[in-house]
């Protein structure tokens, strides 16, 4: 008979496929089961955040992106946590990543790039002026939803890879290497919101063109190339553009275009749509408190729910008396009654009806899973009766034992 499958929860959301795993961190489709909202669900192992000792940034980090409400920033809802591990609820955003459209329909007209790269800006301008900053930008990393809308993930929660110094600068080399900033590559120091910008004129570059300005099999080419800012636009990339990139991708931070120049230039101002959002609503941080000061009162369980045994039509007939020939090769018979029938109602209905008519007349219930057990409390003239439940799970097949 094929093994139930469990199905995990943590408090209130029911945990589903894994559709993301990095180093640090593993993303689960999960549903919350009050409301039926479809989110994504980012677990983190509690025993590698202290020993990389990043406890405190990726707290302070965290409370800063629940904070954050923007159309073009995937939202951060709570967070919870358990003994060994940390919860962190996002937004789940269904059109897929940015990456896989250049994949399937090549480079994108400038109109539509365009678009995408004033979303992007957008994002990273209001991340940035909240003091949160992402490190690892690239197409990957942005979503669309439904509507086609550009929906950066993974923002602040980069210091899982990153340690700021006394000097106030990030010195561990991270992120994707065709991506990265040149000073990143130095490792000497860098400021976040520059390398941010290279980062986003390497993103506008593989939108125009259909692949990356800096590429080479061999690390150390690339790594020549990126600090020599060494690359060339392909002749359908209009004059605008090409003076626009040249401007994002110098390999000065110091003379690299800042976001306050990027939103006052003419190619980037073409159609441009400000973001329209409201932050008005309250957000409380006491989950994200709760969970680094390890508050037991905060804890949140983590449960596997069991399903009704799933049957086959062979182990279905094999329950009929009439087809049972199990009794020709028993040598020991018990007397043992059973009743057998089957229910279109759920599974769960089954079980809590069964245990609402039970209690009136004197059983002891006791549910796991989808099996009980019923005891008659007082003895009778025959001794106690007891009475075994179990539903399966092929049209709910019920079956008493008794």
């Amino acid at each position: 008979m094929n093994q139930p499958k469990a199905k995990r929860r943590v408090g209130k959301y029911e945990l589903g496929r894994t559709i993301g795993e990095g180093t640090f961190a593993k993303v689960k489709f999960a549903r919350n089961t009050l409301t039926g909202e479809p989110v994504a669900i980012k677990i983190l192992d509690k025993e590698k955040v202290l020993k990389h000792k990043m406890a405190e940034q990726i707290r302070r980090e965290i409370a800063t992106m629940k904070l954050i409400k923007h159309p073009n920033v995937v939202r951060l809802f709570e967070v919870m946590g358990s003994k060994t591990k940390i919860f962190i609820v996002m937004e789940f955003v269904t059109g897929g990543e940015l990456f896989d459209k250049i994949v399937n329909h090549g480079r994108m007209k400038e109109d539509e790039a365009r678009k995408y790269f004033q979303q992007l800006i957008n994002a990273v301008d209001y991340c940035h002026s909240r003091g949160v900053y992402h490190r690892d930008l690239k197409p990957e990393n942005l979503l669309l939803d439904a509507s086609g809308n550009l929906k950066v993930s993974d923002f602040g929660l980069s210091a899982l890879s990153q340690q700021v110094k006394d000097d106030g600068l990030l010195h561990t080399t991270c992120g994707t290497p065709n991506y990265v900033a040149p000073e990143v590559l130095e490792d000497q120091g860098y400021d976040g919101v520059t390398a941010d910008v290279w980062s986003c004129g390497v993103i506008l570059f593989v939108l125009l063109a259909g692949y990356l300005p800096f590429d080479d099999c061999n690390l150390m080419n690339l790594y020549k190339k990126i600090s020599a800012a060494e690359f060339t636009c392909p002749p359908w990339v209009s004059f605008g553009a090409m003076k626009f990139l040249a401007k994002i991708l110098d390999p000065n931070p110091l003379t690299r275009l800042t976001i306050p120049e990027i939103l006052k230039d003419d190619w980037f101002k073409k159609d441009y749509k400000a973001p329209v959002f409201d932050e008005k609503e309250d957000t409380n941080l006491d989950d994200v408190e709760a969970v680094f000061s390890n508050s037991e009162s905060y804890e949140v369980a983590e449960n596997k729910e069991e399903h009704p045994v799933a049957m086959n039509a062979f182990e279905l007939i094999s329950m009929s008396r009439g087809l049972d020939l199990g009794n020709l090769f028993d040598s020991e018979q018990e007397f043992k009654r059973e009743t057998r029938f089957t229910s279109k109602c759920p599974a769960d209905e089954i079980i809590n009806k069964i245990a609402e008519a039970a209690k009136p007349l004197g059983f002891d219930v006791q549910k796991k899973n989808y099996k009980m057990r019923l005891e008659n409390v007082k003895a009778g003239r025959k001794g106690n009766l007891n009475v075994a439940t179990e539903v399966c799970n092929r049209s709910n097949f019920i079956k008493f034992c008794y």
